[in-house]
Parts: C-alpha cells; sequence; structure tokens
C-alpha cells in the first residue's frame, strides 16, 4: 500500500512573530555539505558561554518541545545550529516515515522565535551520498529492550545518523529531550564508549495543558484518540506519587502505575521501571534514580512517555 504524502502538522503553539520583523532573523538555512562547512567556518565560535557550539537534533515538525531543547541550548553556548532530518535509517518496515509531518517553512519561523543561529536540513542523498550506509552504529544491548522489541534497528539507526551529524556539525555540546530517555540513554553510551567529544545534556520533557507529553504524532491523533492517549501521563503521574509512600519500592511504582493502564482503551507495549544507565529493569529494593516509562499504540498512532524517579531517602548534602 502507497503511503499518503507528507502532512503538514496541524499545532495550536504555532503562532509566532512574523520573520520579518524587526529582532526576529531566521536562521542561516543550509542544505549540503559543502553549504553547512561555509556557514561553520563564516562565524568563528566566541567563548562567552560554558560552550561554544551547541546542536540540537530533530526530524522537523517542531513543537514547543523542540523549542525547549534550543532555549536550552542558547543558555548553554554562543552559536545553536539545528539540524532538521527525517532519518530513515530509523524507521521499520510498515513505520510511518511517509506519514511523518514536514513543515520546513513554518519550523524556520518558530526556530527564528528562540534564537537559532543556523538550520542543517539536509536530504537523504545529502546524507547518504553513496547509498544506505554499509557500516552502521549498532546500540548492543540496549538496542534489543523496550523500543528495541517493538522497533528492532531502531537505536542503530538514530546512533548512526547522531554520529554522523555530530561529525558534520562539530558540537561541543548536543541537547536531546528526555520525553526519548532510552535514546538519550543510548546516545551517551555511544560519546562514553566511542570517545566521542560532545557533552550531552537532556532537557526535561514538555507537555501540554491536559499532560500528554509533546509529540509530532500527536497530530495524527483524533479529538477522541487524545483523550485516550491521557491515560499514559496518569499513570507516569501514579507511578511517581507512589515514591511518596514510606514503604514505596520498585514493585509498588509498578503496580500503581499498571492500576491506571489496566482497561484503559489503548494497546500497551511496555510499562517498565528502569535503571536509567542500562534501560534493564530495576529490582523490588532497588535504591536510587530509576524511569518509569510506558509505551502504547492509540489507534494507529504509537507514543512514547517516560518520567525520572527516585526511590528511597535522598541523600542530603551538607550545611
Amino acid at each position: 500500500m502507497t503511503p499518503p504524502d507528507p502532512l503538514v502538522a496541524p499545532r495550536a503553539s504555532r503562532v509566532v512573530r512574523g520573520p520579518n520583523e524587526p529582532g526576529n532573523p531566521r536562521p542561516v538555512l543550509v542544505r549540503t555539505r559543502a553549504e553547512l562547512a561555509a556557514a561553520l567556518a563564516a562565524r568563528p565560535v566566541a567563548t562567552g558561554k560554558t560552550y561554544g557550539r551547541a546542536v540540537v537534533m530533530t526530524m522537523g515538525a517542531l513543537h514547543q518541545g523542540h523549542l525547549s531543547l534550543v532555549r536550552r541550548a542558547r543558555e548553554l553556548a554562543d552559536q545553536v545550529v539545528v539540524t532538521i532530518f527525517v532519518n530513515p535509517l530509523q524507521f521499520g518496515v510498515g513505520e510511518d516515515l511517509g506519514r511523518y509531518p514536514r513543515d520546513l517553512e513554518g519550523d524556520l519561523d518558530l526556530l527564528a522565535s528562540v534564537g537559532a543561529d543556523l538550520v542543517f536540513a539536509p536530504t537523504p542523498d545529502v546524507m547518504f551520498p553513496d547509498g544506505d550506509p554499509v557500516v552502521r552504529v549498532t546500540a548492543g544491548p540496549l538496542g534489543e529492550i523496550l523500543e528495541g522489541v517493538t522497533r528492532p534497528g531502531h537505536l542503530d539507526g538514530v546512533l548512526t545518523v547522531v554520529l554522523k551529524l555530530m561529525h558534520l556539525t562539530r558540537p561541543d555540546v548536543s541537547v536531546f529531550g528526555q520525553k526519548d530517555a532510552q535514546q538519550v540513554m543510548a546516545v551517551e553510551r555511544m560519546v562514553c564508549d566511542l570517545d566521542v567529544p560532545v557533552k550531552i545534556v537532556a532537557a526535561p520533557t514538555v507537555r501540554d495543558t491536559d499532560g500528554l507529553a509533546l509529540s509530532s504524532r500527536n497530530a495524527f491523533l483524533s479529538p477522541a484518540e487524545r483523550a485516550r492517549a491521557l491515560v499514559l501521563s496518569r499513570a507516569l503521574g501514579a507511578g511517581e506519587r507512589a515514591t511518596n509512600a514510606s514503604a514505596a519500592d520498585a514493585d509498588a511504582v509498578r503496580a500503581a502505575a499498571r492500576g491506571e493502564l489496566d482497561g484503559a482503551d489503548v494497546e500497551l507495549d511496555y510499562l517498565a521501571l528502569v535503571d536509567p544507565r542500562t534501560a534493564l529493569e530495576v529490582p523490588a529494593g532497588h535504591q536510587g534514580a530509576a524511569v518509569l516509562a510506558v509505551a502504547a499504540r492509540v489507534g494507529v498512532t504509537r507514543l512514547i512517555d517516560n518520567v525520572p524517579l527516585w526511590l528511597g531517602e535522598h541523600e542530603e548534602n551538607d550545611a
């Protein structure tokens, strides 16, 4: 079956100042490797902030969650580069590559509103001039659990393109969204294991007023499906509240979250309470940091969400 043409995502948060208004210049747009190299060389990186250059990697169809990453990058670095590339390597057979929303003109307007300096928006032939890469990065065991069960090879595709974009943009720091928690774990592991000289910063998940985590895929939800999808954030909230109980352990957190999901009109993929370094399930007696993660299909749209948690007593710092 032929996939539908790319869609323009309807976004309520779309209102920004016009691109021609004073003080609101659009970022420089480059599409090729040569244009990118010239643009980076044309503006030497200053040293007035913690980092010289930050990169935020996106697949476009930007929303306020993406913009929060750019704002964080702006705080950290003198120069902010945003990449927009719908990465075919991270889509499996039958997934929504063709349906993924694309709106480059709208994205540029939004990025102007948060001060991005440069946008690199390559086409697949620019990213893969010799065709699909033969040598790829593998996520190893991290890519075989949670998202890797439903989407085998997904994180391998992510890491391969993330590493290529790091080589092309040469950042000092890269900002990722906590919403894609397993992706953040894998990228952190990659830069550590392969000695990539880039600092990884995870920025908090941004939610809509009803609690739903912002995602480009939310555009595919009907109003009724969106209402059903709210059970995901409710489940995470129930698990988070369970950590405040005096006798709370990992099993209690899992049970509280599952109680919200029981009987919900969604197709649950997984609910997991995992170690933030390995993505493996934590035991009942786990103390310390954990991530409560959930994935489910609502209608034909697959959504993920998570919340970082702390189990047990926090260590108190000396005054």
